[in-house]
């Protein structure tokens, strides 16, 4: 939050404050989404990660080939990787409670 301080309220000087607020709100809001972008995108990497640790574990695959079967499970089934390996790891999670 952000306060300013002003000598009267003479016309000439609303604009340019008005200006400056939304110039550090448009800033704020972009930090704040660039943040959350980051977040999202750090969690679906941990979900991959732990879905070719599953892939590895049940079918003896390499890293390199758990990503590259997960992609390509994505491209066929036009979705994202990151859902499939949350699906992979629900999955597995029901099948083998110590997978979760």
């Amino acid at each position: 939050m952000s306060a300013y301080v002003v000598d009267g309220l003479r016309q000439e000087r609303v604009k340019p404050i008005l200006d400056m607020a939304i110039s550090r709100f448009n800033a704020f809001s972009r930090m704040a989404r660039e943040l959350e972008e980051a977040r999202s995108e750090l969690e679906s990497r941990k979900v991959i990660d732990r879905a070719k640790g599953i892939l590895m574990k049940s079918r003896g695959l390499s890293e390199d080939a758990a990503y590259t079967l997960l992609r390509k499970t994505a491209m066929n089934q036009n979705r994202k990787i990151a859902e499939i390996a949350q699906s992979l790891v629900t999955a597995a999670g029901l099948l083998d409670p110590e997978e979760s």
